[in-house]
């Protein structure tokens, strides 16, 4: 099955990510990622982004589903679109003398952040794609994680949209 990134405009109201986690759990559908923000520029919209496996006709019905909510103002799905994506991990990892340069080398490495400093672990932010995520995780799961926070994908579509010849769609020039 494929992955699906769907991005939800919705009325910022009490309820409605309920309404839309219960649309799928209803259905039998599972949500692989979720996040939700207030719109920063329109306080009374809200951004659900959110990440679901199923073949194409599983997530139209998904859209139609939806579009029938009262509260949802717009709904993209990123399926055919090229996006910018990232998400972010906060993982505290076990150090000692010999792995806290090993540590420091690996965080380099993948542009992290320290973030906190103690006498027994580091805790590292790490911003990327959910590969890059995986990645950093297996690398420093041998030296010992304390724990792990990661959230969900934010999506947008990318500025230009390039056809399968990588040449910029007629879509995307009109835009412009």
């Amino acid at each position: 099955m494929t992955s699906h990134t769907i991005s939800v405009l919705v009325e910022n109201e009490f309820g409605v990510l309920a309404r839309v986690a219960g649309l799928f759990s209803g259905r039998g559908f599972n949500i692989e990622s979720l996040t939700v923000n207030e719109d920063p520029l329109d306080p009374t919209v809200s951004r659900i982004v959110l990440v679901t496996t199923g073949d194409d006709q599983i997530v139209e019905q998904i859209n139609k589903q939806l579009n029938k909510l009262v509260s949802v103002i717009k709904i993209t799905d990123f399926k055919d679109v090229e996006t910018i994506d990232r998400e972010m991990v906060i993982v505290k990892v076990s150090v000692d003398e010999r792995t806290r340069s090993e540590l420091d080398s690996i965080v380099t490495a993948f542009r992290g952040h320290v973030i906190d400093i103690g006498p027994r672990a580091i805790t590292i932010e790490l911003t990327g794609d959910s590969e890059k995520i995986k990645k950093f995780i297996a690398i420093v799961r041998p030296l010992g994680i304390k724990e792990v926070v990661r959230s969900g994908k934010v999506a947008m579509a990318r500025s230009v949209q390039l056809n399968h010849d990588n040449h910029q769609s007629r879509r995307a020039r009109e835009a412009e």
